[in-house]
C-alpha cells in the first residue's frame, strides 16, 4: 500500500509539473475537418488568423503557440523535442483523425515529425517555407555535433542588452517580409521572446536534420517556397532537401520573402484552399 501511495504521489507531481510548464498552448476555433496550425520559430498561433478567415469550407482550426514565446512560460532544454512530444500527445489525447497540418518554417519541421510519428492520423501537410535541414543551407558541411548550446555566439546573444537585441530583431524581420507593418510585428515577436528559449531553441533547429525522416511520411504534401533572394537557388534547395519525400508537390511564390502568407496572401490562400479541398 505504501508503494502505491508513493507512486500516486509521483504521478500527481509529474502531472502538476507538466501543467505548470507546458510546451505548447492551443486555441480551437470552428467546426469541421481538423487542421493543426503550427507557426514558425518565435511566432504566435495568431499568425494564422488571417489564413483561417480566408479558408473555404468547414474546419476545426487548432492554433498552436510554443513555450517561451508569445508570453508563454519557458521550459527547459531540449526545447524542440519537448514541443514535438507535446504535439504528438496533443493529437493522440484529443483523438484527432484525418488531420491536415499547415506549418510555417519550424512549424513545417514539426508537421513532418507528426506525419512520421502518426501516419494513420495525419492526412496531409502544407509546408510553408520549411527546410528539413536548415543547417545544411546556412552552414554547408557543418555537422550537428559542432552545434552546441555553449558557444561564443550563443553566449554573446544571452548577454546582449535589450537595445542591441532590438536592432538585431529589426534587421532579421526586414529579411523575412516586404510588408512594413509586418516587419514591425515580426520584430516585436522576436523582442518579446524568452532569451534562453530564443538562443537554445534556435540551436535545436540548427542541429535538426529531417531528410531521412521524410522517408516515413506518407501524407500528401504541398511545399510552398519563396523566391527571395534567388529563385533558382531556392527551388534547387527545396528539390534537394525533399528528395526523400514521395508524395509531394513544390511550388514557388514569386516576389516573396520568408512569410509568404504576408507577402503574397491571395496566392497563398488560393493554394491552401485548393490543396485542402483536394486532400479531403
Amino acid at each position: 500500500m505504501k508503494k502505491i501511495k508513493i507512486t500516486l504521489l509521483l504521478v500527481c507531481a509529474l502531472s502538476i509539473s507538466f501543467a505548470q510548464t507546458p510546451a505548447i498552448k492551443y486555441q480551437v476555433v470552428g467546426k469541421g475537418t481538423p487542421i493543426l496550425f503550427l507557426p514558425g520559430f518565435a511566432s504566435p498561433g495568431s499568425i494564422w488568423d488571417e489564413t483561417i478567415a480566408n479558408l473555404d469550407g468547414n474546419y476545426e482550426s487548432h492554433k498552436i503557440s510554443y513555450a517561451g514565446f508569445n508570453g508563454i512560460k519557458p521550459i527547459d532544454t531540449p526545447w524542440y523535442s519537448k514541443v514535438k512530444e507535446a504535439l504528438i500527445l496533443y493529437v493522440k489525447s484529443n483523438n484527432l483523425e484525418n488531420v491536415q497540418i499547415i506549418g510555417h518554417s519550424m512549424g513545417g519541421n514539426l508537421a513532418i515529425e507528426l506525419a512520421a510519428a502518426l501516419p494513420n492520423k495525419v492526412k496531409s501537410l502544407l509546408l510553408v517555407e520549411s527546410i528539413p535541414c536548415m543547417r545544411e543551407v546556412m552552414m554547408p558541411g557543418v555537422s550537428s555535433e559542432n552545434i552546441q548550446y555553449d558557444s561564443p555566439y550563443n553566449n554573446q546573444l544571452l548577454i546582449m542588452d535589450s537595445s542591441q537585441f532590438k536592432n538585431m530583431a529589426s534587421g532579421m524581420a526586414s529579411y523575412m517580409t516586404s510588408k512594413k507593418d509586418k516587419i514591425e510585428k515580426i520584430s516585436q515577436w522576436l523582442i518579446e521572446t524568452d532569451r534562453k528559449t530564443y538562443v537554445y531553441g534556435y540551436t535545436d533547429l540548427l542541429k535538426l536534420d529531417l531528410r531521412e525522416t521524410l522517408k516515413k511520411v506518407k501524407a500528401k504534401t504541398l511545399i510552398l517556397g519563396a523566391t527571395f533572394p534567388d529563385a533558382t537557388v531556392a527551388k534547387t534547395n527545396y528539390q534537394n532537401q525533399y528528395s526523400n519525400l514521395a508524395n509531394k508537390q513544390i511550388e514557388m511564390a514569386v516576389d516573396s520573402k520568408h512569410f509568404i502568407m504576408f507577402d503574397q496572401p491571395e496566392w497563398f490562400y488560393n493554394k491552401a484552399n485548393s490543396f485542402l479541398t483536394d486532400a479531403n
